[in-house]
């Protein structure tokens, strides 16, 4: 394969710019702009991207369409069949992939490793799906059959986000590639580097050139693909502010949209709660991928007397090793709005627990520890607002009523958790919080393969989840077929 990372550590490394990838070769953009691509551990730019337009985006979308027939004709099963060849690739280079996400991430190996592996698992749904999307038949009346066949979109483009570089855009490719669609891929310009060389395995992995295309780029090239008429589908993962933005304006030109948002996840701990088990959960929870991913808890709803278990989390927290036991924060700016609310949640009377304001990972990059904020009401920003980092806002409730009232007070409905040794109090609260996905004594609710990913609310704009059999569905449109060979000697309506 052409670029391996050679990385065996955290020690600084430097790696090959990031071009667009299309019709199978790397290409310079239009313009000459680049953007640094910076290793969060040391702040220090380990690449650079080039920063494309409507004009790249448009040579992207023809090798697409230029591809695309002889695609689509090919049997479903050996469209499938790449996903089983690039599995055995990230297989066979794992330990390339986990350092290339650490350093372009900030991530700790363990978390980046669990990524690429969580990765694997959603191309592996890739290999299932030649025997999942069996079209279904059935004899409706005499002589007449009915049966749905999953037909491809076109040339269809994703939009991933920084926190998950190799894993959220193998949310979407399994479905959509499996499905016969051509695909251009958006990645974060602040974590191009893993695309590339998934670029390169799906390459080698038998995918013909121009099925997968990448454009990297900011928001002028995420514009041009909502704009793009040529493109039929588009899904974006990202903050609930621009995720909006996409969908109004991708769905203009009249192409299926799904975007996902941010969050504002609850952990409803009641005093029954099993003491060492939620306090590992839901430090985990708040804390794992520095707190940088949508899925991660940032509000703890104590209910009642739960002190006890609040010790042992801030105990929890307190042994954690920044740099060690957690990743860096992607860049200074994240820091900056990170200690931003900390500050302003101890202004307005917040007790700090435990600060991560001045931790550090090394003598460079960009830091914050776990930290714990108690005493938080439900109008600070603390409470409201998606921070994006390690911290956790504890607030304060008399019962699980007003527990499950403030949850459903989120404009958010991404995740939700529940801590209890009670079925009764976990039926309750799984029937009636407002989240797309649920955990009892599980603080990253993650659903897995073959069960799909995605939110309620503002978490999300579209219908149907990202991964999944949703996923394939969005990438493709049910044909129905209606047929009939003979005269019956009955007749029916359809006669």
């Amino acid at each position: 394969m052409g670029t391996p990372f050679q990385a065996k550590s955290y020690e600084f490394t430097q790696y090959t710019s990031a071009q667009n990838w299309i019709g199978g070769k790397w290409v310079d953009a239009q313009n000459t702009e680049k953007l640094e691509v910076i290793n969060p551990r040391f702040g220090k730019s380990m690449a650079q991207v080039c920063m494309s337009g409507a004009d790249d985006v448009a040579k992207a979308v023809a090798a697409a369409k230029e591809a695309l027939p002889a695609w689509q004709d090919m049997p479903i099963r050996e469209r499938g069949e790449v996903f089983y060849n690039l599995r055995q690739l990230m297989h066979d280079n794992i330990e390339e992939l986990t350092w290339l996400v650490s350093h372009e991430n900030g991530k700790t190996y363990d978390e980046s490793k669990a990524e690429v592996l969580k990765a694997i698992e959603c191309a592996e749904y890739g290999c299932a799906l030649p025997n999942i999307a069996a079209a279904p038949q059935l004899e409706v009346s005499r002589g007449v059959e009915c049966r749905i066949v999953y037909e491809p979109v076109g040339v269809v483009a994703g939009v991933t986000p920084f926190n998950f570089p190799i894993m959220v855009p193998l949310w979407m490719l399994p479905q959509a590639l499996v499905g016969g669609n051509a695909f251009i891929l958006k990645p974060s310009e602040q974590v191009p580097l893993s695309c590339i060389r998934l670029a390169e395995m799906l390459q080698e992995a038998g995918l013909p050139d121009g099925i997968f295309n990448i454009v990297n780029g900011g928001q002028e090239t995420v514009e041009a693909l909502c704009d793009d008429e040529d493109i039929d589908a588009l899904a974006f993962v990202g903050s609930t502010r621009v995720a909006k933005i996409v969908y109004g304006r991708a769905a203009q030109t009249g192409k299926r949209v799904l975007c996902l948002g941010g969050a504002k996840n609850h952990l409803l701990v009641v005093p029954d709660a099993d003491l060492e088990l939620t306090a590992a959960n839901v430090m985990a929870s708040f804390t794992g991928c520095a707190g940088q991913r949508c899925m991660a808890a940032s509000v703890m709803v104590a209910v009642g007397e739960v002190d006890h278990i609040i010790d042992e989390i801030k105990n929890h927290a307190q042994r954690v090793e920044t740099g060690k036991d957690m990743g860096a924060i992607v860049n200074e700016a994240s820091v900056e709005r990170i200690t931003g609310y900390i500050d302003a949640a101890e202004a307005q009377g917040a007790k700090v627990l435990v600060d991560g304001r001045n931790a550090k990972g090394g003598p460079e990059g960009y830091w914050v520890g776990p930290t714990l904020l108690d005493n938080v009401s439900p109008d600070m920003p603390a409470a409201k607002e998606e921070i994006f980092g390690p911290v956790l806002s504890i607030v304060r409730v008399k019962n699980l009523d007003e527990a499950i009232e403030l949850e459903n007070s989120s404009n958010y409905g991404n995740a939700s958790a529940v801590y209890t040794t009670s079925g009764d109090v976990a039926k309750e609260v799984m029937n009636r919080v407002s989240a797309g996905m649920c955990g009892v004594n599980i603080g990253v609710p993650v659903p897995r393969e073959p069960f799909g990913f995605g939110g309620w609310n503002d978490s999300k704009f579209g219908h149907g989840n990202i991964t999944g059999w949703d996923g394939y569905r969005f990438w493709t449109r049910p044909r129905k077929i209606s047929s009939k060979w003979a005269l019956q000697k009955d007749t029916t309506w359809m006669s």
